[in-house]
């Protein structure tokens, strides 16, 4: 128990029988997806649980074990890629995908996400973390306050896309979360179904080869409506 805890920051990743097939299966979709996306396909969709962004190096939680967005983005730059941006779009911060890639210039990560003084995981996405070393400049955070609608989210969509272009990467892989809805029973923000795709289409507009990688999402009822909005949005551009 005192080891399993020492690489967990918290009591949301337990392993019970089956938990490693479950892993090793949802990063074997993002790699598959990952595949299509070098192939030639414009965009592609990695159905991934359990989930990855607050998965970092050396440690789990948030549900998460093995960090998919990360191991794809690896894998794109192993194939050859120079520049790789994750865009994560989760109502809680990556802070496993920004540890992974903090202090690296080759991999941007942008996170939109509730603010870190009132919502989990609390110790990282403040807006002054903007990497170190060869990383300075490439980690961007967007934390917003509880009740966080259209306006203003897509404000800080709008902002990050703005970066992505200037950083001008060969593939996007976007951390899909859509626990940014308002009925989502974990989350603060206020977005409406009608949103979803708009947010697809606001990523279509930036023209590059696109994977999606799926996050968070709890409200049960409306979590597929919510994610295939997106990539209707984004099929539709």
């Amino acid at each position: 128990d005192a080891l399993l805890g020492y690489y967990s920051f918290d009591a949301g990743a337990t392993f019970v029988e089956g938990t490693w097939a479950a892993i090793k299966s949802s990063y074997d979709v993002a790699l598959t997806a990952a595949a299509l996306v070098k192939g030639g396909e414009r965009t592609a969709f990695a159905l991934c649980r359990p989930p990855g962004h607050h998965a970092g190096a050396a440690f789990m939680g948030g549900y998460c074990f093995i960090n998919n967005a990360a191991v794809v983005a690896q894998w794109f730059r192993d194939q050859g890629a120079r520049r790789v941006s994750i865009l994560d779009v989760d109502y809680h911060h990556g802070n496993g995908t920004q540890e992974i890639f903090y202090r690296r210039g080759d991999i941007q990560v942008l996170n939109l996400h509730g603010d870190p003084m009132v919502e989990y995981p609390f110790f990282l996405g403040h807006a002054d973390e903007r990497g170190e070393g060869e990383g300075e400049g490439f980690n961007v955070n967007y934390p917003m306050p509880f009740g966080t609608d259209w306006d203003g989210w897509s404000a800080s969509l709008e902002d990050a896309c703005g970066k992505l272009t200037a950083y001008a990467p060969d593939v996007v892989i976007v951390s899909l979360g859509v626990d940014t809805f308002e009925k989502d029973p974990i989350s603060q923000f206020k977005l409406k179904s009608v949103d979803y795709p708009k947010i697809g289409r606001r990523i279509a507009r930036l023209g590059l080869p696109t994977l999606f990688v799926m996050e968070g999402g709890y409200a049960v009822e409306e979590i597929g409506i919510n994610a295939v909005g997106v990539l209707t949005g984004f099929e539709d551009r």
